[in-house]
């Protein structure tokens, strides 16, 4: 794995929606080696522990990065409070991203909360090929829907509450959609995950999942986000820092 570690310049930020940051910044080298899927660790002033967020957005021309992340403990909302202009302290980019397929049919991308901003990017790699669904509580939670309909995909929401588009859980418009379907990406909340995983199994779908969970270290030498997996009929215990955070969904011992 090939990373890079320094201060970059936050050139941009903004809150668009309840504990929900958009920012961008300018790291030419950290841009040039991104994929899909992959995420930094940044350090929070004053304190030890890097905090990894997805990666939302790729302008290798540029050279940023755009992150979009949640403010829900003492370190990101320490993030969230960075002034414009300030350094933030990255190591990146980190992690195994999306094996970004080309397939017959239509590429179904989907996930929910704050997972769906680590999807945009594959939103803009298939354009009009995909079929975008986003699960979130309520319409106050949507963030992100115009930047996913300037990419030419088709984009429904759902909300649990019923008060934005589809009412109910992203399985709904996606044991529609899955008779088309080529593959199935998606990010989001475990017992999402399980249940996207599920429907893609039963039709036959190949299925690509980001897991969410706790990080340490960022790089595979610690053991906070050990999860279980299947490889070649075995059983055993991988980093989704490292070996993940995507993975073939048949592989997760859910």
């Amino acid at each position: 794995m090939k990373y890079t570690q320094g201060k970059y310049i936050l050139l941009e930020k903004k809150a668009i929606a309840k504990q929900i940051y958009d920012f961008t910044i300018l790291c030419p080298d950290i841009a040039q080696a991104a994929s899909e899927g992959q995420f930094v660790n940044i350090l929070p002033e004053g304190h030890t522990l890097r905090r990894p967020i997805s990666i939302c957005g790729i302008d290798r021309e540029a050279g940023t990065l755009r992150i979009v992340f949640m403010a829900k403990g003492e370190g990101t909302q320490k993030l969230a409070d960075t002034p414009k202009g300030a350094n933030l302290d990255i190591v990146g980019p980190l992690g195994h991203g999306f094996a970004m397929n080309e397939v017959s049919g239509k590429t179904i991308i989907t996930g929910g909360g704050i997972g769906v901003p680590p999807l945009l990017p594959l939103a803009k790699h298939y354009g009009s090929r995909a079929v975008v669904i986003l699960g979130f509580r309520s319409a106050d939670a949507v963030i992100l829907k115009k930047d996913f309909e300037a990419t030419g995909a088709e984009v429904i929401i759902c909300t649990d509450d019923g008060s934005y588009g589809v009412h109910g859980m992203v399985t709904k418009p996606l044991e529609e959609e899955i008779a088309e379907a080529g593959q199935v990406l998606s990010c989001g909340p475990m017992p999402m995950l399980k249940a996207i995983s599920a429907v893609s199994e039963a039709k036959n779908v190949p299925c690509q999942v980001s897991l969410e969970e706790r990080m340490g270290c960022g790089v595979g030498a610690c053991l906070v986000c050990a999860c279980r997996v299947k490889k070649n009929g075995e059983e055993r215990f991988g980093h989704v820092c490292k070996d993940g955070p995507v993975f073939d969904s048949k592989e997760v011992m859910w």
